[in-house]
């Protein structure tokens, strides 16, 4: 059966770029390689079939002498299919063989700027082994498998703390993947050998997990720093005085200012969250939240308004 016509083959256009060209390419010779097609027996022939396409097509002047209609799908100068020999090499049409066995694929050319090595160096790991010369081909060491990305929410005080958690891998696989102590959100940890294996036969991927801090119901992470919103009485606010605040560690007291106005932030150092290797401990900030009783009294209601007669001030004038 005559070869198809290339550009079919690889469903690409007359006017494809190089690149689209070799991208169509490196799409089919994955999805067809006989080492992930085994129980597959036209995967072969694709293979070879996309290869032979590309000898001609990947190489310029190859296709331009095509597109010329100098040489036919299988690379043979037209007027000469029958002559012996007359554009075959070793037997295989288009000057190149594919040989497969127990050591993957090896490939066969004589002249021409084309060699499928080249572009299984970057799918499979095929390639020159060091110290080759020109024309020499030969293989090196297999490129890993992809790495697995996946994602893991906790709460704070397993990233303050550190912990051992079950995460779901897009392959369904469960991995333990060990939080360490002090772990900001949106960082990343990496399962050594975790992740895909190589088609061709080298190490596995990673596996990379992003970590994500759940929302806590009172501190928000703000780089390493904590904040909270800390209630306070009416009178606490006039007055001041000693107040309780929650941190990471336990209940601590603050001195509220007498005055405070709503709003207003502390500091309290080294409360936020701890330090970890070159990480100082951040800090927690406080801001204070003005809160009336659930029901206004009588005498609340008539000290106000006699404030308001007597004392009046313009807290908004500042806004302008």
């Amino acid at each position: 059966m005559p070869a198809r016509d290339p550009y079919t083959v690889l469903g690409v256009a007359k006017t494809a770029k190089a690149d689209d060209i070799k991208k169509a390419y490196r799409r089919l010779a994955k999805k067809y390689h006989p080492d992930q097609n085994k129980d597959d027996p036209k995967a072969k022939e694709k293979f070879s079939e996309a290869n032979q396409a590309y000898e001609i097509l990947g190489d310029e002047p190859q296709r331009q002498k095509f597109d010329r209609g100098e040489i036919d799908a299988e690379g043979k100068p037209r007027g000469f299919e029958g002559f012996p020999g007359g554009g075959q090499r070793g037997g295989q049409p288009g000057g190149f063989e594919f040989e497969f066995g127990q050591g993957g694929f090896r490939t066969r050319g004589a002249g021409g700027g084309f060699d499928a090595a080249d572009i299984f160096s970057e799918l499979f790991g095929a390639g020159k082994p060091a110290g080759a010369g020109a024309g020499a081909r030969g293989r090196r060491a297999p490129q890993p498998g992809e790495d697995l990305q996946a994602s893991i929410t906790i709460s704070l005080e397993d990233s303050v703390k550190g912990a051992t958690k079950r995460v779901a891998m897009p392959t369904g696989k469960a991995l333990d993947v060990t939080i360490p102590a002090g772990m900001e959100d949106g960082k990343q940890v990496r399962l050594k050998g975790q992740g895909n294996h190589s088609p061709m036969g080298g190490p596995p991927g990673d596996a990379i997990v992003t970590v994500k801090i759940a929302t806590h119901p009172l501190f928000v992470v703000e780089g390493r720093n904590l904040r909270i919103e800390l209630p306070l009485t009416l009178y606490e606010a006039v007055l001041g005085g000693p107040v309780e605040v929650p941190t990471l560690t336990g209940r601590i007291e603050l001195n509220v200012p007498a005055g405070t106005s709503g709003g207003r932030t502390l500091r309290l150092r080294g409360k936020g969250l701890p330090a970890t290797g070159s990480q100082p401990a951040g800090d927690l900030l406080v801001a204070m939240k003005i809160v009336l009783p659930d029901a206004v009294d009588s005498d609340l209601e008539a000290l106000m308004k006699k404030w308001r007669d007597t004392k009046p001030y313009r807290p908004r004038d500042t806004m302008g």
